[in-house]
């Protein structure tokens, strides 16, 4: 990745314009949304299961939000992306909506153009691999799992088993889609299970199962396999299945996942970072503060100094994996939110000194400005914080 320096030019921003051509109801609470670039070049290749950054415009003199969607679309759809929302709505009286969800829901048009950026995300389907799968999902979760079922309608030695839970039929979105995806080939299932069935969706029997997606209704909807699991959904749903998936005997390494909610992990200890030696910091009255030599890891890398803390360390290369990490080692409280280089939070100034991105930035920052969270020194730096 190119450097970036205080004072230095930056990238231009990865945001196209790209058209709304089509609006569909999906369910109650669902609508997709099919996006087509206005230069045909911006259109770029996804893996299913990515999504897409996309720019919220402010209101009231607020600033632009960025927020992410799944693409529900086939890989092989190379004209357009679609992506497949739920209005979220207030959870409570005085609380606020859904600021992406409403803004496409009760804005967009058909013709209206909306900024997006390139696919992004590491949820994707295994390649290396012709293991028997499971996609099970929650709510408007199913949405990238659609975008993979579309991809192993085309692998027809793989046997796939498509779970999906919800409340009920009215809000059950791409349920005629997944079916006729099911009907394409031999090896394909599908099975959806009903929290709070209506009495229309117990006349029409279009569910399997009612209440909740348990180990018991999982023993019997799937025969003994070796399978790779694939979860997305709301953190109550992924809590309860994942643990359901692995009393069966799965192997959490064959089970993949992504959340719809502020969760991150399913097993505790199993994503966290490996531990970084101790840094020992000490104010000074002078400027910022120095890495002791308790710390021997630590004093391989260059200088990091925080101006404002009165703090400084050295980077440890075999530990720090970003700016934003390294911060946080020496105690330090930077906001933060993707830790992806998608939402800009962890903008902070750069008095001195050059990064290099690891991932480069969606929206990049203005001159003498750095992306924590996905930034790493090329030298010594002091930064605004």
């Amino acid at each position: 990745m190119g450097g970036a320096v205080a004072d230095a030019a930056q990238p231009a921003s990865q945001f196209r314009p790209f058209r709304v051509v089509s609006r569909t109801p999906e369910s109650r609470t669902i609508t997709s949304f099919a996006l087509e670039p206005l230069a045909p070049g911006d259109w770029q290749a996804f893996e299913p299961g990515q999504y897409l950054p996309i720019r919220i415009p402010g209101t009231d003199g607020q600033a632009a939000a960025l927020r992410t969607y799944s693409i529900s679309s086939a890989p092989s759809d190379r004209a357009r992306y679609r992506i497949t929302v739920k209005r979220e709505g207030a959870p409570a009286p005085g609380l606020p909506d859904g600021v992406g969800s409403c803004f496409l829901h009760d804005r967009i048009a058909i013709g209206d153009l909306v900024e997006i950026a390139p696919p992004r995300g590491e949820f994707v389907l295994a390649k290396e691999t012709k293991r028997p799968v499971i996609l099970a999902s929650g709510g408007v979760g199913l949405t990238p799992l659609v975008s993979m079922l579309h991809a192993l309608k085309g692998e027809p030695e793989r046997e796939v088993h498509f779970l999906h839970a919800c409340d009920d039929g009215e809000v059950h979105a791409l349920r005629e889609e997944v079916d006729a995806l099911i009907r394409s080939r031999p090896g394909l299932t599908a099975r959806y299970c009903y929290r709070v069935p209506s009495p229309a969706d117990a006349a029409t029997g279009r569910h399997h199962a009612e209440g909740l997606m348990t180990r018991a209704l999982l023993r019997s909807w799937l025969p003994l396999g070796d399978y790779d699991v694939y979860l997305c959904g709301p953190p109550p749903f992924m809590a309860n299945v994942y643990a359901a998936f692995r009393e069966l005997g799965v192997r959490k390494e064959r089970i993949r996942y992504e959340f719809f909610g502020p969760a991150t992990v399913l097993e505790a200890g199993e994503a966290d970072p490996p531990a970084a030696p101790p840094i020992e910091v000490a104010p000074s009255r002078d400027g910022p503060a120095h890495a002791h030599s308790r710390n021997v890891a630590g004093t391989s890398g260059p200088q990091i100094g925080f101006a404002r803390s009165q703090r400084s360390a050295s980077w440890d290369e075999a530990v720090d994996t970003s700016l934003l990490a390294f911060a946080e080692r020496l105690g330090l409280d930077p906001p933060f939110s993707c830790r992806a280089g998608i939402c800009s939070t962890c903008r902070t100034g750069l008095l001195q000194g050059e990064v290099d991105y690891v991932e480069e930035p969606l929206d990049p920052p203005g001159p003498g400005e750095v992306l924590l969270c996905c930034a790493r020194p090329r030298g010594p730096l002091v930064l605004d914080l």
